[in-house]
Parts: structure tokens; C-alpha cells; sequence
């Protein structure tokens, strides 16, 4: 008794300690055996941080989590280096340019930010995909996040149509004093644009889990009435055109006839819908007074006059950021606001970097058209099969075309799009798909 009284205290705080370190242990364990969870946390914080807003840097802090814990995983599992591909140089090419810029003012967070978001993340996601994205599992959580996020998308426009404001959640969203287009459906990227591209998107990766039947009939059907609604509310003309030029293509080109069924319905709903909501004399008078609005093509005919005359003084390594805002101020004179933006990314990475930087920015996209044309992929029936390489080319094109119409700083839209690219680049290295670990 007495032998056990003298041990007893001396091995109660050791055994405790060990008891905090293993529960201290499990959730970075369950991190590192399924870091697809911590992904998706991280890509969700990025959808409800806009840019040049100083929102709380949560997501930031979650990132740097999400790295740290691929390298755990990496040492742990003693994972492969995925060899560079083609399209990492270019990329990389971006990043070095853009932060030579930045480089000249390291106390703007707001500079920063803009540089995480449209050159520095995509470059990570399109290198962290092939490691956290290993397997069937993980793909699948990307799916089941990726129509999560569209049927919040969708409802938030839906509501923002039907007026049903109460409803809109983070409520910063209706927050006029933020971003732009406060009467159309920005949803949390405060630019119906970026709405736009993400609906489209997210909307033709819904599609393609119809066509392998991965999709809940309820589901389906909310999507197929939704979808074409919350495009409608966003009210933007580039928005409305690449929706119908991705249905157009899809039922023009695809093989597969329960995707070209889907379209012909969503098509038929779009006319139906429309029909009647033009009905509604408010509905009829917004979309009539959208149409006809010719100002904003007045004011970006100028921001792009004065942005040609800007690249022909600077054709090869452009102004630079603070350069290029100072001299498109001076030189635009018919309209006055604080910051003038060029609502154009080809025309902003020409001005900005000059005719290198649009040179590796259309070498990316080359490479990214690429990615899909190897058919060393998951065998059908899972996400991002051999079939969904025919839908790669139409998501780019959305990409591409709604870029000559804002300037793609929005990190969700930007991390998701390389996020999908890199899982296909990994697959194509690793054709029988992924490394059964657990």
C-alpha cells in the first residue's frame, strides 16, 4: 500500500500528458487520412471572402492548414513527388511576375489578396489536388461539396428574384456599400459575373452526375428548375449567353443521349420560365431596361480605348499595378469614379505585364485544354471518368468567355476551376486511379 501511494502521484501527471498528446493526435490523424475534408472547409471559406474587401482572414489561416497537413500526409505515407506538368511552368511564370509587382508594395494587404487569389492559389490547388484527390472517396466528397455549393448558389438567386430577401444568407450580400451589382444575384462574390461563372459551372458538373446517376431525382428536378432561375437573376448578358452556349454545345456535341435529354429540358425550361416571367410587367420592365442599357458598354468601351493606348506605350513588360490604376485614372475623363477596373482579365494581364504575361496566360489555358485529352482516366461511372472529358472543354469555354467580361480575381471560381484540372493531371500520371490507403 505504501509502495503504491509513492508511485501513484509521480505516474498520474505522465499518464495524463500522454492522454492529452494521444486526443491532441486524432483529429490531425483523421486530417491526414482524409485531408479531402479539410479541402473542403478551406475552398467554402474562400467562397464568402470577396476580393479588395478586408473580411477576416480565416481562410487564409485554414490554407496554410491545408498545406501543412498534405506534407504531414506526404512524410507519413512517404507519397511520391507528382512530377511538374506542363501547364505548373507557365503558372509559375504568372506567380514570379505578379509578385515582382507586389513586391513593391508588401504593406497593401488588399495587393496581396488580389495576388493570392488570381495567381498564387490556383497554382496550389492545381498542386495540392493530386495529393489530397487520390481516390474514389475523395473525389466523391468534391462532388457531393460541389452540388452543395450550387444548390446554396441557386436558392440565394432564386430568393434574390423572387424578392424574398429575409432569406439571402451572409447578409453582407445585400450590403449596397459592397461590391457592385446590388441589383442583380451576386450571391457571396458580390459580381453577377463570378455568380454567373460559378452557377454555370457548378451546373455542368451537376450534369454530368446525372448522366452517371449519381444524382437524387429530387435533386435533379430542383436543379433543373433552379438553375436556369438563378442564371436569369443575375441579369448579366455574358452570363445568359455562356449558359446557353454550353447547353447548345453539350446537345450538339456530346455522345452521351441522357446528357443531350437533360439540356432539351433545361433548354425548354428556360423558354417556359422566361415566357413567364416576362409576363409580370416588373419582370418584363427589369429584363427590357437590362437589354437596352447601353452604359456600361459605353463606360468599358472607353476603360478599353484608354487600356489599348496604355499597352502600345508598354508592349512588353506593361505598367505594373499601381502604375497601371494611376495612368487609367488620368486617362479617362467622360466617366469619374474612385478605382477604374478594365472588366477584362486578357486586357488587364496585357496592360499589366505586358505581352509576356498574356503569352504565359493563354500558354496555361493551351495546356489546360490539354489536360483532357488523355484518356488515361477513371474507369466510367466515377467522378471525372473517361466521359467527363468531354464536358472539360465547354467548363474552360464558360471560363474563357465570361473572362472578356470581368477580371477573374475570385478565388473560389479560380481555385475550383484548377482544382478539377489537377485531379484530371493526376489522374492522367496515375491511370488505375487512386492509392488504396486508408
Amino acid at each position: 500500500m505504501a509502495e503504491f501511494e509513492q508511485t501513484a502521484p509521480s505516474q498520474f501527471p505522465s499518464d495524463l500528458l500522454a492522454w492529452f498528446i494521444r486526443a491532441g493526435a486524432r483529429p490531425i490523424q483523421a486530417l491526414v487520412a482524409t485531408p479531402s475534408l479539410l479541402f473542403m472547409a478551406v475552398i467554402g471559406l474562400m467562397l464568402f471572402h470577396p476580393p479588395d474587401y478586408r473580411f477576416p482572414p480565416y481562410d487564409r489561416i485554414a490554407f496554410v492548414a491545408l498545406v501543412l497537413v498534405v506534407l504531414l500526409r506526404i512524410c507519413v505515407l512517404r507519397t511520391p513527388i507528382i512530377p511538374p506538368r506542363p501547364v505548373t511552368w507557365p503558372m509559375l511564370g504568372l506567380v514570379m511576375l505578379a509578385l515582382c509587382g507586389v513586391s513593391s508594395q508588401p504593406y497593401d494587404p488588399e495587393i496581396w489578396s488580389m495576388f493570392a487569389a488570381k495567381w498564387f492559389l490556383p497554382l496550389a490547388f492545381f498542386l495540392l489536388a493530386g495529393y489530397i484527390f487520390e481516390d474514389s472517396s475523395s473525389k466523391r466528397h468534391f462532388e457531393i461539396f460541389s452540388l452543395c455549393v450550387l444548390a446554396y448558389l441557386s436558392l440565394i438567386a432564386v430568393f434574390f428574384l423572387i424578392g424574398a430577401k429575409e432569406l439571402i444568407f451572409p447578409r453582407y450580400i445585400l450590403n449596397e456599400g459592397f461590391g457592385i451589382h446590388t441589383d442583380r444575384a451576386r450571391g457571396p462574390f458580390l459580381q453577377a459575373v463570378a455568380n454567373g461563372v460559378a452557377l454555370n459551372t457548378l451546373g455542368l458538373i451537376a450534369l454530368d452526375s446525372f448522366r452517371r446517376k449519381h444524382l437524387p431525382a429530387v435533386l435533379a428536378i430542383f436543379f433543373l428548375v433552379a438553375l436556369p432561375a438563378a442564371i436569369l437573376a443575375t441579369k448579366t448578358r455574358s452570363v445568359w449567353l455562356s449558359f446557353a452556349g454550353s447547353i447548345l454545345a453539350i446537345f450538339l456535341l456530346s455522345p452521351h443521349r441522357r446528357l443531350r435529354r437533360a439540356v432539351l429540358v433545361i433548354a425548354l425550361i428556360c423558354v417556359l420560365g422566361l415566357s413567364g416571367f416576362v409576363v409580370i410587367v416588373d419582370g418584363h420592365r427589369s429584363l427590357s431596361d437590362r437589354l437596352a442599357d447601353s452604359s456600361p458598354v459605353q463606360f468599358r468601351m472607353a476603360v478599353y480605348q484608354a487600356g489599348w493606348e496604355m499597352f502600345l506605350q508598354k508592349p512588353l513588360n506593361g505598367w505594373g499595378a499601381r502604375a497601371m490604376q494611376a495612368e487609367l485614372s488620368n486617362r479617362i475623363t467622360e466617366f469619374r469614379q474612385d478605382e477604374y477596373f478594365f472588366h477584362n482579365t486578357y486586357l488587364e494581364v496585357l496592360v499589366q505585364y505586358g505581352l509576356v504575361g498574356l503569352a504565359l496566360y493563354i500558354w496555361v489555358f493551351i495546356d489546360l485544354f490539354r489536360v483532357a485529352r488523355n484518356n488515361a482516366s477513371e474507369s466510367n461511372g466515377g467522378f471525372l471518368d473517361r466521359q467527363f472529358r468531354s464536358l472539360w472543354p465547354v467548363i474552360l469555354l464558360v471560363y474563357v468567355v465570361n473572362s472578356m467580361f470581368v477580371v477573374m480575381n475570385y478565388q473560389f471560381v479560380n481555385g475550383y476551376l484548377f482544382t478539377l484540372a489537377g485531379m484530371m493531371a493526376a489522374q492522367n500520371r496515375n491511370p488505375s486511379g487512386a492509392h488504396a490507403r486508408a
